[in-house]
């Protein structure tokens, strides 16, 4: 997740609302990440991406 996306300001009206806010925090806080294997990597060379840039649909 970008940093950026975490600073910005949050703006929350009504008190039900806060709640809901405060309780899909806490849940949050709550669950552990899954641990992703990623797959083999793929090494392009300059024809494979200008295919990928240029190809016509």
């Amino acid at each position: 997740m970008a940093t950026k996306s975490i600073l910005k300001n949050v703006t929350i009206k009504g008190k039900k609302n806060c709640l809901m806010f405060a309780n899909a925090l806490e849940n949050a806080s709550k669950k552990v990440g899954k641990e992703v294997i990623a797959p083999k990597a793929h090494i392009a060379n300059s024809e494979d991406i200008k295919k990928m840039v240029f190809e016509v649909e």
